[in-house]
């Protein structure tokens, strides 16, 4: 491990104005020294005092840091704290030019959507509950995530269903013809098929639920007021029940779609057909999951293949 470097003068008079001036906090302060220091060290193997650090220096330090494994969002902090240091040296008139202008750290990739595995997916939808829950409400929450789950939808989409059509309804599930109608993001609407399981959900579901809906209610869940069941109140109820069904992750909403999506395309391979069912404007949103699909693919590889243990050597 390197030694921590005695910091050259103009960067102690920096950290000085960023604590007694901006009033960064301790944390923050040690983080800007430890981007100090990475500078230091990349000028002391350049040879190149700090007043006289070229883009080219800076570009090349970012890239090391790269690829000696620091995250792109710390990089992007190492830069800012450089980038603030030769901003303070130009207003003291120590520099003509910021070396570190224009120079961007390395994108960071977008996170992928977390997706339960098929067997998490299955016991959530079969799951009971705690003994304190009724029939009814059991009825229920089994409806809410086999729709979920079975169809792809959305939170707010699920909230939004009613018993059938009308003029009003932003949508409404067709037992008759297996079909969910919903309206998405930007007031689109779309059709999507409702399973067997899922059906049967429902099925149970409507045969108990003129027990909690008040009269007129024209919304397919209802919660205990006999009101339409909100979607904050569509998480809570599926993070009980995921307790309940022992899955060992938080759940959520936005996963059983995320589930839906993954686990149709690992069977179907039918990109765009994912992306008719999740209702997503562009293909490229619905891409992601093609790499959900890889990093199934390359679990099963590590895990089966004779060779897979020799393919860093």
């Amino acid at each position: 491990m390197n030694e921590p470097r005695v910091l050259d003068e103009d960067v102690r008079r920096h950290l000085t104005h960023l604590k007694v001036e901006r009033r960064l906090a301790e944390r923050t302060l040690a983080l800007y020294a430890d981007a100090f220091e990475r500078l230091q060290r990349g000028a002391e193997e350049s040879k190149v005092a700090l007043r006289k650090v070229q883009p080219h220096h800076i570009r090349r330090w970012a890239g090391q840091a790269h690829s000696k494994g620091l995250k792109p969002r710390s990089i992007a902090l190492m830069l800012s704290a450089w980038r603030g240091f030769y901003r303070w040296l130009g207003h003291e008139s120590l520099i003509d030019a910021n070396p570190v202008e224009g120079v961007r750290a390395p994108r960071m990739g977008k996170p992928l959507p977390k997706a339960l595995s098929v067997d998490h997916a299955v016991a959530l939808a079969e799951a009971g509950d705690d003994e304190t829950t009724s029939p009814v409400l059991q009825a229920r929450d089994r409806c809410m995530v086999e729709l979920l789950y079975g169809c792809g939808l959305r939170a707010g989409e699920l909230e939004g269903l009613d018993v059938q059509a009308s003029g009003h309804a932003a949508g409404w599930v067709d037992i008759a013809d297996a079909t969910a109608h919903v309206l998405g993001k930007g007031s689109k609407r779309r059709s999507v098929p409702v399973g067997k399981p899922a059906l049967k959900a429902l099925q149970d579901w409507l045969a108990l639920r003129d027990q909690l809906a008040s009269a007129g209610e024209a919304a397919l869940l209802v919660s205990q007021r006999g009101t339409r069941l909100t979607a904050s109140q569509i998480r809570s109820r599926l993070k009980r029940r995921a307790i309940a069904a022992g899955v060992p992750t938080h759940v959520h909403p936005h996963m059983l779609r995320h589930s839906f999506a993954s686990h149709l395309l690992q069977s179907s391979g039918d990109l765009r057909a994912v992306q008719e069912l999740l209702g997503h404007a562009n293909i490229t949103t619905t891409q992601v999951y093609t790499q959900l699909d890889f990093g199934h693919l390359s679990k099963v590889y590590d895990a089966a293949h004779p060779r897979a243990k020799k393919r860093s050597g």
